[in-house]
């Protein structure tokens, strides 16, 4: 390997397409190869094998023959390493049936596993081991959420000379989700007890992952500028927020990105009719026919047709959804939700289906092809989230020509922009209020009869770039900074 070139081992708990529960997968799927074709950063990919999810016969992942033996809980375990080239990027996998063998990831509906602290932290070690086995050291070890939380911790609390020019970096992808265990795990992690304090690893009688990686990393992000700066307050910070404003010139907020090859509605064989920027009009038309009729709608050209595509969870807004649903009584729309969530979230949209049947759809679970459908088929994306770190919906909305109507937080705040204002292509309110929802719903419905006007803030928002390569290059300056201290 050129000795120019910046090494970084890209460590994720999910992967896409090899294994995903959310938008962690997604990052991890994409950002790594974005940085591989920069052509002056050279990037592993560390994961588990979850051999329900992963078929390494379907993906063509091989054993490497590699072995270590990683000492936890009081006794020996030895593990194995798999591997695979995948658009170019170089993807290990570490396998240990005992605890990457089972049905689920992280756990079942009736919570999660109680040996997860071990098996990420025999994931954590097994890597940093593995490293040793198969190159010089990587300059940057980018590591993502609570799962990955104790690299620092151990390269910092147990020095190894092979690291001591490696550099920490941990990205935040949601703060809500923290690794929190009891405190009995830290010992049997291999950690000394004294770690067990407020500056380090405890957190209100608990042990505490992320907080590990926050305070021993070198440098933290997270996935965009405006859940920065959120996530220094006590409404967003989840009791971490002292911890980040103390760490507030180690904290970077760079925005995630979209793959532009997976989603593209020129190629997109999920759609009825695709189309590109130039034949956006007659594609968006042909698609929103068939989703109206797929979903049970009059077949309606005139009808404002809203699209959600969500966990149905508070954190999206749905409750908020649910609130401001009354108000629109008497308005000509139509409104398709796809997604699953909380029960009760789940049976209040359900209910309200059932009273307006002609204008509202609700699909519950997930199915990606319907979900390419709303995308390529609605006028208007909803995402009134409470908070949302990022985002995706609105970006691949926007990438679609539908466009996004979101409340003003995180990612939504940084990547879309009012139509009040030059150059805006969707519409932002801020208060967490349904009346607020309303009124920036009802501004899309009274422009969309004048479908000149429709057609160019499509236009606008599909120009727009979201693409991974912008992020790639803001990671490759930190990546270069990391380098340099």
């Amino acid at each position: 390997m050129p000795a120019n070139k910046i090494r970084v081992a890209y460590l994720s708990s999910e992967v896409y397409p090899f294994s995903k529960t959310g938008g962690l997968a997604d990052v991890a799927g994409s950002l790594p190869i974005a940085l591989q074709r920069l052509g002056d950063v050279e990037v592993w990919v560390f994961t588990p094998l979850y051999r329900k999810f992963t078929d390494p016969q379907a993906f063509g992942i091989q054993d490497t023959g590699l072995r270590v033996r990683v000492w936890l809980d009081q006794k020996e375990h030895e593990v194995g390493l798999w591997a695979v080239e995948h658009r170019g990027v170089q993807v290990y996998f570490v396998d240990y049936e005992p605890y990457f063998g089972r049905d689920h990831i992280y756990g079942t509906p009736t919570g999660d596993d109680p040996d997860n602290p071990l098996r990420f932290a025999l994931w954590n070690l097994a890597v940093l081991a593995f490293l040793k086995e198969l190159e010089n050291p990587p300059d940057i070890l980018h590591l993502n959420d609570w799962q990955t939380g104790l690299i620092p911790v151990f390269l910092k609390t147990q020095p190894d000379p092979f690291f001591a020019q490696t550099r920490t970096l941990i990205t935040i992808h949601n703060l809500a989700y923290q690794g929190l265990f009891d405190a009995s795990f830290l010992s049997r992690i291999g950690l000394d007890d004294r770690l067990f304090h407020i500056e380090a690893l405890e957190f209100y009688g608990q042990l505490n992952f992320l907080k590990g990686g926050l305070v021993f990393s070198d440098l933290i992000t997270t996935v965009s500028p405006t859940y920065a700066k959120e996530i220094q307050t006590p409404e967003y910070g989840y009791g971490l927020d002292g911890i980040l404003r103390k760490r507030a010139d180690s904290l970077i907020g760079i925005l995630n990105g979209l793959d532009y090859e997976v989603w593209n509605p020129a190629t997109d064989s999920n759609l009825w009719v695709q189309y590109d920027t130039d034949h956006v009009q007659e594609g968006k038309a042909a698609n929103k026919a068939h989703l109206q009729e797929i979903m049970g709608l009059p077949q309606d050209p005139d009808i404002p047709l809203f699209g959600i595509v969500s966990r149905l969870a508070s954190q999206k807004g749905i409750d908020l959804l649910t609130e401001a649903l009354p108000q629109w009584q008497g308005r000509k729309f139509h409104l398709v939700v796809l997604g699953s969530g909380d029960q009760a979230l789940q049976d209040a949209l359900q209910e309200i289906a059932k009273r307006w049947p002609a204008q509202i759809a609700v699909q519950i679970g997930f199915d990606p092809v319907l979900a390419n459908r709303i995308y390529g088929g609605a006028d208007f994306f909803l995402m009134p989230s409470r908070y949302e770190p990022c985002g995706l919906g609105q970006l691949i909305a926007l990438r679609y020509g539908t466009l996004p109507i979101v409340r003003a937080t995180g990612g939504l705040k940084d990547t879309v922009k009012d139509v009040s204002e030059p150059e805006g292509y969707g519409w932002v309110f801020e208060p967490y209020e349904p009346e607020a929802l309303t009124e920036a719903v009802f501004r899309a419905m009274d422009l969309f009869p004048d479908r000149e006007e429709i057609h160019r803030l499509r236009k606008r928002a599909m120009a727009l770039d979201f693409s991974w390569d912008r992020s790639a290059k803001a990671y490759r300056e930190v990546y270069l900074q990391l380098k340099k201290k």
